[in-house]
């Protein structure tokens, strides 16, 4: 059961342009919780081209809400933008993805000073010890995934299915080095199915353990139609130690979807298990332990996190019916749901260019921000859930 509380929804930014954070599992609060990160582009509904940047800048909450420009970009998606965040160990710098010609970087600027240091590889996720990224193809992303990889770049692996020198890479932040620690090839001989012959494999979703040790993953690849055509895709899910050792197979079970580490050791996941079907599960790294969290309680996927104390599960959900998103809180220990927010999505949106929540915490606990287009246009909007989580 979930009682329904609908709480006030203050609107963050202003059209005409529209405006957005992107994915659910990064802070796009300062450590202050004074500035919120925020991308800005002109159009929304249709895929970015080549030549169309995003102006990224910072929501002033202290002011007005006024939206700082700091930099643009030329490499965004509407999924995850360009992986826009604050670095994890220097309060004044944010790091995001950009492109020099046709190839994709990443650069770190600092805020205050205006200084830019620029990587030789995009990043897809940070370790919290601030000291690594990983990385993967984005133009491959983007050809298996649109709306999570970027238009413009250059692929050496264009026609290879399953590339032995292309995967995963462990970014040092520090250093500006790289190195492929695991392949397309590697993942695809050690879980081989008769299915992935013949189509393309790829990465996508990856996060770091809490402590830095361990890193998550997804392998995917196409199921194709008997007429030929590209169907839905299938997903592995595994954890590995940063160098790419110890990998571990979390799910093969066809499909695991949005997830986020909830300990250095526990993985919080919306996926498909054959015995229980689609559930939101919490998986134990490195063992077969799974548990079921909130059995049937939410109509079906959503981006889901816990709050830092670890007392509250906030989710989403895909439009249903009445084609609106809704938003929620899960009491962990009561296993009392709440929806908190419903917020109308108009269907006319193409899939790939669809404005999820993407809800994301604020470091206190207080707050949630969403993206959402309920009012026409996309932009970025804030709630104070302490009523709840500060009880």
């Amino acid at each position: 059961m979930i009682t329904q509380c609908h709480l006030p929804v203050e609107r963050l930014t202003e059209g005409p342009k529209h405006h957005f954070f992107g994915y659910f599992d990064k802070f796009p609060w300062d450590v202050s919780g004074r500035y919120l990160l925020s991308q800005e582009v002109d159009f929304t509904a249709r895929q970015p081209e080549v030549g169309e940047d995003a102006v990224l800048g910072m929501i002033d909450l202290q002011d007005g809400n006024k939206f700082i420009p700091i930099a643009t970009t030329k490499s965004w998606c509407w999924q995850q933008g360009c992986m826009f965040q604050w670095l994890m160990d220097d309060p004044n710098k944010v790091i995001y993805n950009d492109r020099e010609g046709d190839v994709f970087v990443s650069r770190i600027l600092d805020v205050k000073t205006g200084k830019i240091k620029t990587l030789h590889r995009p990043i897809y996720c940070l370790s919290p010890d601030g000291k690594w990224a990983l990385s993967v193809n984005f133009s491959r992303l983007d050809r298996e995934r649109p709306g999570y990889g970027y238009p413009g770049g250059r692929d050496p692996w264009i026609d290879v299915k399953a590339p032995e020198d292309d995967g995963i890479y462990l970014v040092d932040l520090k250093n500006d080095t790289s190195k492929l620690i695991i392949s397309v090839a590697q993942i695809t001989e050690m879980f081989y199915r008769s299915d992935m012959e013949n189509t393309p494999g790829w990465f996508n979703h990856l996060l770091f353990s809490p402590n830095s040790k361990r890193i998550a993953f997804f392998h995917r690849w196409r199921i194709w139609k008997p007429d030929g055509t590209p169907g839905w895709h299938v997903t592995h899910m595994f954890t590995a130690n940063i160098d790419g050792s110890k990998i571990w197979p979390l799910n093969l079970e066809n499909m695991s979807s949005h997830y986020t580490w909830t300990a250095p050791n526990k993985i919080i996941n919306y996926s498909n298990r054959h015995l229980t079907g689609w559930q939101y599960y919490l998986y134990t790294d490195q063992t077969h332990k799974t548990e079921i969290i909130a059995k049937d309680v939410f109509p079906g996927d959503g981006h889901c996190s816990y709050s830092s104390d670890g007392k509250w599960m906030l989710t989403d959900s895909y439009p249903g019916k009445d084609s609106c998103r809704k938003l929620f809180l899960y009491n962990l220990e009561s296993k009392e749901a709440f929806e908190i927010g419903s917020f109308y999505a108009d269907p006319a949106y193409p899939t790939v260019t669809r404005c999820d929540l993407h809800p994301n915490w604020s470091r206190d606990d207080k707050y949630v921000c969403i993206d959402s287009i309920h009012e026409g246009s996309r932009q970025v909007y804030l709630l104070d859930v302490s009523s709840f989580t500060k009880k």
